[in-house]
């Protein structure tokens, strides 16, 4: 499940990795404790750090390494160099999980009582290795960053099922397809079918799309099925606020021609590897007051006085109010 590819402890981030660093991001998110900004460990911008991963990738079969650290013998480490810099790689055999748990330079050589061959000939006759091997800290950055890259996969996978759907009815039509839950064991967690309706009228030429997405009854309220419903829209119309609501079914308009282009956009997300982003509305809407105030804390969609579905997340003051709230509102009781 873990990506076996070299990642360094949150020791030898604050402690052994003091210099060369590409840039002051990763040392400033270390004296701040935002450790997880540091996402993903293994791409952090330091040589040794790039060359660990560069030498352990999540193959094995492709390790490159120069080969044991030979002070170290009371814990198998294995050696990787980059220009001055060394560093000592331990492979975690319950997990597959290759640590960068010691680095340092080699110096006058290995003469400097700092130079990282003698630190680790002290260390191993001191019996100061357990200190070196991951902490409940870095087992925990290594759980959060394995289930963001799994979400991340799992967004990835709707986006290219959104993208043949698009495509298969794009010039009108109607297409079917199932999203399973991230963990493979817990089954299927929606049904989604994707129609396109073309409307010719004088003056009035658009298509309209509709999205029905029909939760397995067990994940109607889970946080997951509304994350699969946001990647289904970004994907399909990624502007926030033209999508209306009704029950399970969404729906928007758009310009004739313009889902060949979106699925033109979409291809390239995925040939990258990049998931699309959503569009921030560019009107304010109103809302009910209470709902607006849930919504803005949980983060969850509301409807409009105008009909759009909206997650609150800007601030409404510096936009244009929303015509149709406007005049909605007006007819309402004084």
């Amino acid at each position: 499940m873990h990506n076996r590819r070299a990642r360094p402890t949150l020791r030898v981030l604050s402690g052994d990795l003091t210099s060369d660093w590409s840039s002051p991001h990763p040392q400033r998110s270390l004296a701040e404790g935002r450790h997880a900004d540091l996402h993903p460990l293994s791409e952090l911008p330091h040589p040794i750090i790039a060359k660990a991963a560069e030498c352990f990738p999540n193959d094995a079969s492709n390790d490159n390494f120069v080969g044991p650290v030979l002070g170290a013998t009371n814990l198998r480490l294995l050696e990787v160099k980059n220009s001055q810099w060394r560093g000592g790689v331990w492979e975690d055999d319950g997990t597959g999980v290759c640590w960068l748990v010691v680095a340092g330079l080699a110096k006058g050589g290995h003469e400097d009582h700092d130079d990282f061959y003698k630190r680790v000939q002290r260390e191993n006759d001191s019996g100061g290795f357990t200190s070196w091997l991951p902490t409940e800290d870095d087992v925990k950055l290594l759980k959060r960053e394995t289930a963001a890259r799994i979400l991340t996969n799992w967004e990835l996978a709707i986006q290219l099922l959104a993208t043949d759907a698009l495509r298969s009815v794009q010039s009108g039509g109607t297409t079917d397809f199932t999203i399973d839950h991230p963990n493979p064991s817990m089954g299927r967690l929606a049904e989604v079918t994707l129609s396109i309706t073309t409307v010719r009228e004088s003056g009035m030429d658009r298509d309209e799309v509709f999205v029905e997405i029909t939760p397995t009854p067990k994940f109607v309220a889970s946080n997951l099925t509304w994350q699969m419903v946001t990647r289904i829209l970004i994907s399909v119309d990624p502007p926030e606020q033209t999508w209306d609501r009704y029950k399970d079914t969404y729906s928007t308009i758009g310009e004739i021609g313009c889902w060949a282009a979106r699925v033109t956009a979409l291809e390239e997300h995925n040939s990258r590897g990049t998931l699309a982003e959503s569009v921030p509305g560019s009107t304010s809407h109103y809302s009910h007051k209470k709902h607006l105030a849930d919504s803005t804390i949980d983060g969850t969609a509301l409807r409009a006085l105008c009909g759009a579905f909206f997650v609150p997340s800007r601030d409404h003051e510096v936009l244009p109010r929303c015509p149709t709230c406007d005049r909605r509102l007006a007819e309402f009781p004084q």
